[in-house]
């Protein structure tokens, strides 16, 4: 069906129904056009059941580095969970709000950019947070929370911040994305079951999710450039690179001056960046493959790839300045200090 795909105004009809899209959305033309190609819908429906699967063996392989003692531990002392999820869902859907209205993105991009501002962390996060020495009981801990509350959280911040972008309002599809949102717990769950009963299988389990998740990205790139041919430019657009590059450097100084200030070790600060910083991408991805038609979303469905490009590329330059430091860092001087113990003065050395 060739279409004339408008990023920037869409109207809807109203109806949450993900499967009833079909004419409800009213495009028209803009400078921002994209000019779709012929969209295949066996193809569209190929590269849905790809984010699906993506989604749901990603979240297995988290589930696989849950240990349910470790959570009951944190849960008890939840000062940095609870900082954590205030930073996750606090700043960065306010911070992808300001972009999007600095930056005037169109409402299809604002949503878009939105969607990945308010989803929990995700794999990457830990991966970081081990690079950098942070505490990583607390960041699975922050990940499996912020995993759960988002199927609250993340369809009320849309609710709150679309009332701001124009002709949205009330109608985005929320049952499609708590339907997204259902299908990271379930795998999430699968995977902790698969680590406290048979945890010798968790290792495995994550080394196999790794291979099909790098193929199964390979493929759904191939399919993507043959579905929307060159409109993948529209997503390579200056306030698109501007705003993806920005978003997850703002969560990552903000989660760590907010965890500054409420006085947690130096290791949970790296933590709690890293976690507010670092989204579910795959979550976002199928979220916008899954709950909106391609000949609507276009070439957007493939923002959240830009978005955690720039994710590894901020994560890995803060990667290597922390190992600087830590390698050049000059060695505690010791000072010698005299203390009485019993009527007897004994050198002491402290750092």
């Amino acid at each position: 069906m060739a279409a004339t795909i408008n990023q920037t105004e869409w109207l809807y009809s109203g109806s949450n129904d993900i499967g009833n899209y079909g004419n409800h959305y009213n495009v028209t033309p803009h400078n921002s056009t994209l000019e779709a190609e012929v969209f295949n819908p066996v193809i569209d429906k190929v590269l849905s059941g790809l984010s699906i699967v993506t989604l749901f063996i990603t979240m297995v392989a988290l589930g696989c580095s849950m240990e349910i003692t470790k959570i009951k531990a944190h849960i008890k002392k939840p000062k940095g969970v609870v900082i954590a999820v205030v930073a996750q869902f606090g700043i960065m859907p306010l911070a992808a709000f300001a972009l999007a209205k600095i930056f005037q993105l169109g409402s299809l991009e604002a949503v878009t950019l939105l969607i990945c501002g308010c989803c929990p962390g995700g794999n990457l996060s830990n991966i970081f947070t081990l690079a950098l020495d942070g505490d990583m009981n607390l960041s699975i801990v922050m990940t499996t929370c912020s995993t759960i509350l988002a199927l609250g959280m993340m369809p009320l911040l849309l609710f709150l911040y679309c009332q701001g972008i124009e002709s949205i309002g009330y109608n985005m599809p929320y049952t499609g994305i708590i339907i997204a949102l259902l299908l990271t717990l379930f795998p999430c769950a699968i995977g902790i079951a698969i680590n406290h009963w048979a945890p010798q299988y968790s290792s495995i389990v994550q080394k196999v999710s790794l291979v099909i998740l790098l193929n199964s990205a390979v493929a759904i790139g191939i399919i993507s450039g043959i579905s929307i041919g060159t409109s993948i430019w529209s997503v390579l657009s200056p306030q698109i690179m501007a705003t993806a590059s920005l978003l997850p450097m703002i969560g990552f100084m903000l989660g760590y001056i907010l965890s500054t200030l409420f006085r947690l070790p130096e290791a949970c600060r790296r933590t709690v960046a890293m976690e507010t910083g670092c989204q579910n991408i795959q979550l976002c991805s199928t979220i916008l493959k899954v709950t909106f038609p391609i000949e609507v979303i276009g070439a957007l469905f493939l923002f959240p790839v830009v978005y955690i490009l720039f994710q590894i590329i901020e994560s890995l330059i803060l990667i290597t300045i922390y190992r600087c430091y830590k390698r050049f860092k000059p060695a505690a001087v010791e000072k010698t200090v005299y203390m009485v113990v019993d009527g007897k003065a004994e050198e002491v050395k402290i750092p």
